[in-house]
């Protein structure tokens, strides 16, 4: 549910996975063949799990982080790990990237040419989020809504960045 103001995105559960299966049926109908799928953790690791299971591909991990100020909420110093987590052999072939959004376009830009810098063994790269801001400077290659008023998107699993052990303790009485 986008805020009258359109500062903020508020996304369900259920809402977030229909995305999701929207994004998978968006690749799926462009007839793109791919190897694989590469997640940008953190926010690409469920989508990327889930497009995983839909195509039957293996799955990759790339760690990155960026929004760690003001408990997640703004852009800092953007970090890309120098190696990718395959459960086997090499990253190679045709890859499809996957992150949660395009916010800035920044992180999307930035590891995709690190990949072509460092990993020649892909020989064709494609990209898919769920979100495309309007301010962000990269296009996906797929995407499944525009976002033009760039609004804060409040993902359902967000509560868990502020929990912490201590609270599940006494949410769960043990």
């Amino acid at each position: 549910m986008l805020t009258e103001d359109g500062k903020h995105l508020y996304v369900s559960y259920d809402e977030y996975h229909n995305l999701i299966e929207k994004l998978a049926l968006k690749i799926h109908q462009s007839g793109w063949e791919f190897d694989n799928i590469l997640c940008l953790a953190r926010g690409g690791m469920r989508p990327g799990d889930i497009l995983s299971r839909i195509f039957d591909k293996p799955l990759a991990i790339m760690s990155t982080s960026s929004y760690r100020a003001e408990a997640g909420t703004r852009q800092g110093n953007l970090d890309i790990a120098r190696f990718i987590t395959t459960p086997k052999g090499e990253l190679a072939g045709k890859v499809l990237l996957v992150d949660d959004l395009a916010d800035t376009g920044v992180t999307l830009k930035a590891v995709i040419n690190q990949i072509r810098t460092n990993y020649a063994p892909i020989t064709e790269m494609r990209s898919a989020v769920i979100w495309t801001k309007g301010i962000s400077t990269f296009t996906p290659d797929y995407s499944v809504e525009f976002l033009q008023t760039n609004p804060w998107i409040h993902q359902p699993f967000e509560g868990y960045d502020s929990m912490r052990p201590a609270q599940l303790l006494e949410k769960w009485k043990l």
